[in-house]
């Protein structure tokens, strides 16, 4: 009647008294089936090792690290490489791995790749970059495979950390010796063409130009003094002329006390202007005292001067020693106005150079800033890269040391006392739930399927009539007589309910 009518909790005790013996029966025999079931799974062992992510034992403030790669970026790219059929294949060949088992070597791989379990450590220790540590786990159909396998692959792991940070280390090692070796030329060749520049534009450079400011105020000093010079030079020189022309058209020794006396205020004239400008050692003024002198030396002794004046002038010449004196002063002061107009020249060249330097000096600073802050540049760049090169050498060395990060192991593979697959007690406890599902489920559909009607409730149900009275079964009185039901049909029977009058009759 289940399901044709609403059912009530006795109805349900009804059923289950009725048909306790079809639920209890699969209820006690799958558990038993379940655990015998497990005696010919092939059992399943786990060995379980764990590793531990050791942090840099030198401050990162004294020396960087030079792998910036994140643990959990490394640690993916080391799984794979473990996972790679170059580093499972030769397991599988050493520890003869599933070689009870008929696979080609590709299902074999892929068969341990999934027996291969990594799982990071879940502590509250955790690094914020990163985990603190991670297991690693074999299943294998033997206990001591599976250690041996797993101690393996832990190997494998610490190996394969050491030359990833080794590599990382050496490749940035190498990229940096490269780089300062390409930053070294650029610098090198900065320098030289900023040591041509200056060579080439000695004197024009940016820090000259008051240097030669001073330079050119002096020379314009130096240029006025020379010219000065040579105007009074030229004046003597027109003054000696007109004296030598007086003295030849006079004719020798001629000289008067009158024109003794007008040539000696003259001289003394000359005295008084070149003492003004000048000291008592400049050659003309010792000259201009010299004539002085010999001037006031005739004028005091006339006759003997006159006597003398004949031994000094030069065999065959009429002309006087006064005239002869004039001449060489003449020549002298000629060569002294070509030495000053040299000396003027000379200085009118270095008056040009330096004014030259100077109008140059915005042009060639700009190319002198340019050519500094490009050596600058070059400069700055070729530090950093010797920072970073000698960062990389210390986090090298520390690498080496066993001092920067590394795998350590914190958990050695062990070996598994007891299976973890097939467990008895799940499959115990599975076999029970299934058993009691498969009975509950046989009871419902027979129960489904039964149209007796055994309650009042039950006519009802159908026939929406009260009843008027119950009439006990009979219907069983003559076959028991009869024939005997067989043992099977007796198991699946209905217990109708009893009939009171063949109990009376019997």
């Amino acid at each position: 009647m289940l399901g044709h009518r609403p059912l009530t909790a006795d109805d349900y005790l009804t059923i289950l008294k009725r048909c306790w013996w079809i639920v209890g029966i699969p209820t006690m025999v799958c558990p038993v089936l379940a655990v015998v079931a497990t005696m010919y799974i092939p059992a399943q062992y786990v060995s379980q090792a764990g590793i531990q992510i050791g942090q840099q034992k030198v401050s990162n403030s004294l020396v960087a690290a030079v792998v910036s790669e994140d643990i959990n970026s490394r640690l993916a790219s080391i799984n794979q490489q473990i996972n790679s059929r170059s580093s499972i294949q030769p397991i599988i060949e050493k520890f003869g791995l599933y070689s009870d088992q008929r696979l080609t070597m590709d299902d074999r791989i892929a068969l341990a790749r999934k027996n291969i379990d990594i799982q990071a450590m879940a502590t509250g220790f955790a690094r914020s970059n990163g985990v603190p540590g991670f297991t690693i786990a074999f299943t294998a159909n033997d206990a001591r495979t599976a250690q041996l396998v797993c101690s393996e692959i832990t190997s494998l792991f610490i190996s394969a950390n050491m030359h990833a940070q080794s590599d990382e280390i050496v490749g940035t090692t190498d990229f940096f010796k490269e780089q300062l070796n390409n930053a070294k030329h650029t610098l090198d060749d900065q320098g030289n063409k900023l040591a041509d520049f200056k060579r080439k534009y000695f004197g024009m450079l940016p820090g000259d130009e008051a240097n030669n400011i001073n330079v050119l105020n002096s020379l314009t000093t130096q240029l006025d003094a020379s010219t000065q010079a040579l105007g009074r030079m030229e004046q003597d020189k027109s003054y000696m002329e007109t004296m030598l022309a007086a003295q030849v058209a006079a004719g020798p020794n001629t000289a008067t006390p009158q024109t003794q006396e007008q040539q000696l205020q003259e001289l003394l004239a000359q005295q008084a202007t070149l003492t003004q400008h000048y000291s008592a050692q400049y050659p003309g003024v010792i000259a201009i005292n010299r004539r002085i002198a010999e001037l006031q030396a005739k004028m005091a002794h006339p006759s003997s001067a006159s006597t003398l004046a004949a031994p000094t002038t030069a065999p065959g010449r009429n002309e006087s020693a006064a005239v002869q004196d004039l001449r060489a002063r003449i020549r002298a002061a000629d060569l002294g106005i070509q030495a000053k107009r040299a000396e003027q020249a000379q200085i009118n060249k270095q008056i040009h150079a330096y004014q030259g330097r100077i109008q140059s000096t915005p042009e060639v600073e700009e190319q002198f800033s340019e050519l500094t802050r490009d050596t600058q540049t070059s400069q700055a760049l070729y530090d950093s890269i010797q920072n970073k090169l000698n960062q990389a050498n210390q986090a090298s060395d520390l690498a080496n040391r066993q001092q920067g990060e590394t795998f350590s192991i914190l958990d050695a593979a062990n070996l598994p006392d007891n299976p973890t697959y097939p467990k008895r007690r799940v499959f115990a406890s599975g076999g029970l739930a299934g058993g009691l599902a498969l009975g509950l489920l046989f009871v419902a559909l027979l129960e489904y399927k039964d149209t007796a009607l055994r309650t009042e409730r039950d006519i009802w149900a159908f026939t929406q009539l009260p009843t008027l009275a119950v009439i006990a079964w009979s219907g069983d009185v003559a076959l028991n007589k009869t024939t005997k039901p067989s043992r099977l049909k007796r198991l699946f029977r209905r217990n109708h309910p009893k009939d009171p009058f063949a109990e009376a009759q019997g």
